[in-house]
């Protein structure tokens, strides 16, 4: 950065600056010149030597001559930038940011709404679900009940009929067994007749149904 006091010896002309172009003043002559010295020449050469030594070392934007132009140019560059930036740019970044936002709050009002309606779903699905599991633990205890009482009814009546027919064949061959028994003892008596009839001879057949009758009994 160069400071103020090297512009101002930067544009300040020394000593010696002043003696080299008085001395080169004197020494060349002016274009034109009938070997008499003009008295004008040094002052010419002189404000040349000036101007050429005040302004060759000098950086504009740090030129203490230029600052006042250059804080004008400054005050109004920032102020019609933040005109630019107040008025055009910010409000229409804010528009934007708002549209943003509002979509953004609607995309989450609007997946809270289908997360809603989806957990509804699910309860809904669930409690027909439990519903229906119910309904056939209950239907399939009924069947199963109706079921057994039938198979029950008919076992029983089968057990009914068996009796039944159990009864009535033990009565048959009571029965059976009576009629065998009183034909059994008439074939005794008739064989014991004949035995009897051959070894002794003839006897009653009174007396030898009577004696099988006892045998049998005994």
């Amino acid at each position: 950065m160069v400071t103020q006091a090297f512009a101002q010896e930067a544009v300040t002309p020394t000593e010696e600056n002043l003696d080299n172009a008085i001395d080169a003043t004197h020494t060349a002559p002016a274009p034109g010149a009938t070997g008499h010295d003009d008295p004008t020449a040094g002052t010419h050469a002189t404000t040349e030597a000036h101007g050429d030594a005040g302004h060759s070392d000098v950086f504009p934007p740090f030129d203490p001559a230029t600052f006042p132009s250059q804080l004008l140019w400054l005050a109004l560059s920032f102020a019609a930038l933040y005109l630019l930036m107040s008025k055009v740019a910010l409000p229409r970044m804010g528009s934007i940011l708002d549209d943003r936002k509002a979509r953004i709050d609607a995309d989450i009002a609007a997946a809270e709404a289908s997360q809603q309606k989806t957990d509804a779903a699910i309860a809904a699905y669930e409690a027909a679900l439990a519903e229906a599991k119910n309904n056939a633990r209950a239907i399939a205890t009924a069947a199963s009940d109706a079921s057994k009482a039938e198979l029950d009814g008919k076992r029983k009546a089968v057990e009914a009929d068996l009796a039944a027919k159990v009864s009535a064949a033990e009565a048959r061959i009571a029965t059976t067994k009576t009629a065998a028994m009183t034909h059994v003892d008439e074939i005794a008596a008739e064989t014991a007749q004949t035995v009897v009839t051959q070894l002794v001879g003839d006897i009653p057949g009174d007396s030898v149904r009577a004696a099988v009758a006892k045998a049998s009994k005994e």
